[in-house]
C-alpha cells in the first residue's frame, strides 16, 4: 500500500487570514451585533448586556467584554434626554408667558390645558399607526409645543373679554350664549389658520432618500398635535371657559399693566403709521429685499453635522499591502489617536471576509472611537475641547502615517454618506471612462486641483492600481492535441494552486476541512508553475507549458463599474466651512486645471448633490402649498386683496429668517428649508387673527370702516396676536441652546428660521397689517361683503340672514340640546 505521506506532506494549517482586529492596539476580536428592522436599540442593548454578563463566568480568566467601543443607545439617550429637557423647558416657558399677559390663573389653566391633552392624542394616534416615540417625533412636539395652546389662547382670551365686557352692560346676557358667540366669534379664524399649518408641510412627505425618512416622522409628530390641539380648543376649552369664567370675579382693572402698557405704545405706533404709510411700507420693502438677496450668499449643507459621542475612521493603505504590514500600521494609528486626551478606546478591524456584508480587502482598515464622557472628563480634570479642535488634533497625529489615506467620520454619517454615492465621505467625485490607466491620471489631476481649496480634509484616491498578477493563458491549438478541454485544464490548476476541500476530518466535536494543493514554495515560481505537469485523457503527464502561457503581468487590483462604465472615484470630508462653498470652488477648480478629452466625464455625488436636489425638490412643492394656501383662504375670504394682505405676513417672516440664520453661522441646510415651511404656516395665523376681526367689528359691530375701527381691532387683537407669537417662539429657545448637543443637532436650524420669523412677522404685522389695510382694506371689504352676499343667496334663502346666530334656550354646557 502507497500512503498519503509518501506523496504528500499532511500537515495541520490556518485558514487563509482575511483579516484581524484589536482593541486599544492589542489584539482582539470585534463582535458587532445588529437588531432587526422595527426592534428597540435601548431594550437589545441591555439584553445583550445581561447575555454577555451572564456569559463571563465561562469564558478564561483573561478573556473580557468591552461594550463601550460602539454603543448607538448612548446617542439615542443623550438624544431623548436633551430633546425631552428642551421640550420640558418649552412648556415651562410657554407657561410664563401666558401668566404674564392673562395675569388670570383661570384663563392660564385652560389655556394651558391644551397641551397635555394635545399630547395623549398624539401619543394615542402614534401607538394605533406603530409610530414610535424617537428623536425626532418628540422633536416635532418640541418643535410645536408653543402652538398648542394657541387655538386656546384665541378663545379663551376673547371668551374673557367677551364676559367682561357683557358684566359691565345694564341687561347682562346669559354667560352661555356670550361664551358660544365669543367662541363662534374666533371659530373660523383657528379653523383655517390650522389647516394652512398642516397644508404647508405636506412638501415634506413628498421628500424621498435619507431626507424624508429623517423628517416625515417630524412632521408626522408636528401635524398630529396641531390637529388635535384644534380639537380641543373647539370642544373641551368652551366648556372649561363655562365652568370656570364666569362666576369668577373680574378685575377691577380691565386689562394687566403689561396689557394696558403694550396697548398704549401699540396706539402711538399705529397713529405714526397711519400718518406716515409709504415710510413704514418702504423700510419693510427695502428690509424684504435685502434679505432675499442675502440669501444666495448663504453656505449649504445637506444635514447638520451629528454629535454622535464617537468616530469612525478608514484607513487604505496601497493595494498589495501584506496583513501584516496593515496590522502594524493600524496599532500605530491606534496608539497615536488613544494620545488624544479626549479618546476613550478604539477598536480596530482590518480587511473583512468574502461573506461580510462590508467585505474588505486585507488592506484597508476600520477604526472605532470612543470618546469620553463629560463626566470622566471632569473627574480626569480635563478641558473640554470643542469637536472640531479634537478633530483636527486627530488629523494632525495621524498625519505621520504616511502613504495612509484617512478618512475621519462618525458611525450614522459614515453610513449615511455609503448610501448616497457608495462612498464613505461627504463628496464623492466620480470620473468615467475606458482606459483604467488614463482614468487614475484624471483622477490625480482632480486631487491636485481639489487640495487646494480651503476646508477640503481627508482627500483620497480610489486604490485602483496596478499589482502584479499571475495569468495562465490556455492555447487552444495545443488543448486539442493533448484532447483536454479548456474547463478541465482551468479546474485542475485552480486545486493546485488556491486548494479544494476534498473531505472533513472529525475529532469528537471538532471538524477540519480537508484541503488538497500545492506546497506554498512551488505556487510563487512563474518557473514551477510552468513546469507543473498534469495529466491528460491517455494517461500521460505533460507540464502546463506545454498547453498554455504562464506569466505574472501587471494588472488592476479592481475594477469598478457604475451604470456599465468603468470609473474611479475621489472622495473628500469638508471642514471649517459650509460643504455647498467648498464644493463650488472645487468644480471651478477642477474646470480651470483638468481637462477631460471626448468619452471622459465625471459627475458629482453624495451629500451635495442630495442636498441640491432636495432643496429643489422642497422649493417646487412649496409653490404648490403656497397656491394652496391662497385657495383655501379665497375660499372662506371671497377676496384676493384680502388673502394678499393676510399672505403679507410670509415675507415678513423671512426677514427674521435670514437674520437668524446670520447670526448662527450663515449657513442653510435642509433642515433650515424645513423651518422655512413650518413658518410660513405659522405667520398667516397673525394676519388670519387680525383681518377676521377687522370684518367682525364691521359685519357683526357695526363699526364703519376707517382709522378707529382699525385701532380698535388692533388692539383687541394685539393681546392674543402677541401671546401666541411669543409663546411659539419662547417655547423654540430650550432648542436653539446648544447647538451641538446629541438630539438637537438636526432640530437647532429649525427651531432657529422659526424663532427669528415669528419674531419679525409679528412685530411687523402689528404695524404694517393695519397700515396695508388702511390703504386696501376698504375695497378689500366691498370685495369680502360682495363674494359673502353671492355665496348667501345662491346657498340659503335671504330671509335666514337677518336671523341673529344665536344658540337654542335649551342648550347646555356640553353643547347638546
Amino acid at each position: 500500500p502507497i500512503t498519503v505521506k509518501q506523496v504528500a506532506d499532511v500537515q495541520f494549517g490556518a485558514r487563509f487570514k482575511r483579516g484581524d482586529g484589536s482593541v486599544n492596539g492589542r489584539p482582539a476580536v470585534i463582535l458587532s451585533v445588529e437588531k432587526q428592522p422595527g426592534a428597540s436599540t435601548l431594550d437589545l442593548t441591555t439584553h445583550v448586556e445581561a447575555a454577555l454578563a451572564d456569559l463571563q463566568p465561562s469564558l478564561p480568566k483573561d478573556v473580557s467584554f468591552n461594550t463601550r467601543l460602539f454603543r448607538q443607545s448612548e446617542f439615542i439617550s443623550n438624544s431623548l434626554t436633551n430633546v425631552e429637557d428642551a421640550l420640558r423647558d418649552g412648556a415651562i416657558l410657554v407657561v410664563i408667558v401666558l401668566f404674564a399677559f392673562l395675569l388670570n390663573v383661570r384663563t392660564t389653566v385652560i389655556s394651558l390645558t391644551a397641551i397635555p391633552l394635545s399630547l395623549l392624542v398624539t401619543a394615542l394616534v402614534f401607538r394605533a399607526a406603530g409610530i414610535t416615540i424617537n428623536t425626532l417625533t418628540l422633536g416635532g412636539l418640541a418643535i410645536a409645543i408653543g402652538e398648542l395652546v394657541d387655538d386656546a389662547i384665541v378663545d379663551v382670551e376673547n371668551v374673557h373679554r367677551r364676559l367682561r365686557e357683557n358684566r359691565d352692560l345694564a341687561v347682562p346676557r346669559p354667560a352661555l350664549q356670550v361664551i358660544y358667540e365669543a367662541s363662534s366669534e374666533v371659530r373660523n379664524s383657528i379653523v383655517y389658520a390650522t389647516i394652512i399649518v398642516v397644508l404647508v408641510f405636506l412638501p415634506l412627505f413628498a421628500l424621498s432618500g435619507i431626507e424624508g425618512r429623517i423628517f416625515a416622522p417630524l412632521g408626522i409628530a408636528y401635524i398630529t398635535s396641531i390637529v388635535a390641539s384644534l380639537v380641543v380648543s373647539l370642544t373641551v376649552t368652551p366648556v372649561l371657559c363655562y365652568y370656570l369664567l364666569p362666576k369668577m370675579k373680574m378685575q377691577a382693572e380691565q386689562d394687566s399693566g403689561l396689557v394696558r402698557w403694550l396697548k398704549n405704545k401699540d396706539t402711538r405706533l399705529l397713529s405714526f403709521g397711519f400718518r406716515h404709510p409709504k415710510l413704514i411700507l418702504g423700510i419693510t420693502g427695502l428690509l424684504f429685499v435685502a434679505a432675499a438677496a442675502t440669501v444666495p450668499f448663504f453656505g449649504t449643507e445637506f444635514l447638520p453635522p451629528f454629535n454622535e459621542g464617537s468616530l469612525t475612521v478608514n484607513f487604505s493603505t496601497p493595494a498589495g499591502t501584506s496583513l501584516t504590514e496593515s496590522n502594524r500600521l493600524g496599532t500605530i494609528g491606534e496608539q497615536q489617536m488613544l494620545a488624544v486626551p479626549e479618546v476613550a478606546f478604539t477598536a480596530r478591524r482590518t480587511g473583512r471576509a468574502e461573506l461580510d456584508e462590508h467585505a474588505e480587502a486585507v488592506n484597508n482598515s476600520e477604526i472605532e472611537v470612543a470618546f469620553k464622557t463629560k463626566e470622566e472628563l471632569e473627574k480626569a480634570k480635563l478641558p473640554i475641547r470643542p469637536k472640531a479642535e479634537v478633530l483636527a488634533d486627530i488629523r494632525q497625529r495621524l498625519s505621520v502615517l504616511r502613504g495612509v489615506n484617512v478618512n475621519i467620520g462618525q458611525p450614522i454619517s459614515h453610513r449615511l454618506d455609503h448610501l448616497l454615492s457608495g462612498v464613505r465621505a461627504q463628496v464623492a467625485i466620480k470620473v468615467f471612462g475606458n482606459d483604467l490607466l488614463e482614468l487614475r491620471q484624471y483622477a490625480g489631476q482632480i486631487r491636485a486641483a481639489a487640495a487646494t481649496v480651503p476646508g477640503v480634509v481627508d482627500l483620497q484616491v480610489e486604490k485602483q492600481v496596478q499589482i502584479p498578477q499571475l495569468l495562465v493563458r490556455p492555447r487552444d491549438a495545443a488543448l486539442r492535441a493533448y484532447g483536454l478541454e479548456r474547463g478541465q485544464v482551468v479546474s485542475t490548476l485552480q486545486t493546485l494552486f488556491q486548494g479544494e476541500v476534498v473531505s472533513q476530518m472529525l475529532d469528537g466535536q471538532k471538524r477540519f476541512d480537508l484541503i488538497v494543493k500545492l506546497p506554498e514554495s512551488q505556487r510563487n515560481d512563474v518557473a514551477t508553475i510552468a513546469g507543473t505537469r498534469i495529466e491528460t485523457p491517455a494517461g500521460a503527464l505533460i507540464p502546463v507549458s506545454q498547453v498554455a502561457d504562464v506569466s505574472y503581468e501587471p494588472g488592476p487590483n479592481t475594477v469598478n463599474h457604475e451604470n456599465t462604465q468603468r470609473r474611479i472615484t475621489v472622495s473628500l470630508n469638508v471642514a471649517g466651512r459650509d460643504l455647498g462653498s467648498t464644493v463650488q470652488q472645487v468644480r471651478q477648480r477642477i474646470e480651470q486645471q483638468v481637462k477631460l478629452p471626448p468619452g471622459y466625464y465625471l459627475t458629482y455625488g453624495g451629500q451635495f448633490e442630495s442636498q441640491q436636489s432636495a432643496a429643489s425638490k422642497i422649493g417646487w412643492l412649496s409653490l404648490f402649498s403656497l397656491a394652496g394656501i391662497f385657495l383655501v383662504l379665497y375660499s372662506h375670504f371671497k377676496s384676493g386683496l384680502l388673502v394678499g394682505q393676510i399672505m403679507l405676513n410670509i415675507p415678513l417672516a423671512l426677514i427674521g429668517s435670514v437674520v437668524a440664520v446670520l447670526l448662527t453661522g450663515g449657513t442653510f441646510s435642509i433642515a433650515s428649508l424645513v423651518g422655512f415651511i413650518t413658518l410660513t404656516g405659522i405667520a398667516s395665523r397673525n394676519g388670519i387673527m387680525m383681518i377676521s376681526h377687522y370684518l367682525h367689528l364691521v359685519e357683526h359691530e357695526g363699526e364703519q370702516f376707517g382709522k378707529e375701527m382699525i385701532i380698535r381691532g388692533s388692539l383687541e387683537r394685539l393681546v392674543p396676536v402677541l401671546m401666541t407669537a411669543l409663546v411659539a417662539a419662547l417655547a423654540l429657545v430650550p432648542l436653539t441652546l446648544a447647538k451641538d448637543a446629541p438630539g438637537k443637532e438636526i432640530l437647532y436650524p429649525v427651531a432657529t428660521v422659526i424663532l427669528g420669523g415669528l419674531l419679525s412677522s409679528t412685530f411687523l404685522d402689528i404695524l404694517v397689517t393695519p397700515v396695508v389695510f388702511w390703504l386696501f382694506g376698504e375695497r378689500a371689504l366691498a370685495q369680502y361683503r360682495r363674494g359673502h352676499s353671492e355665496v348667501s343667496l345662491d346657498s340659503h334663502p335671504p330671509e335666514l340672514d337677518a336671523a341673529p346666530l344665536t344658540p337654542p334656550a335649551d342648550l347646555n354646557p356640553l353643547g347638546t340640546v
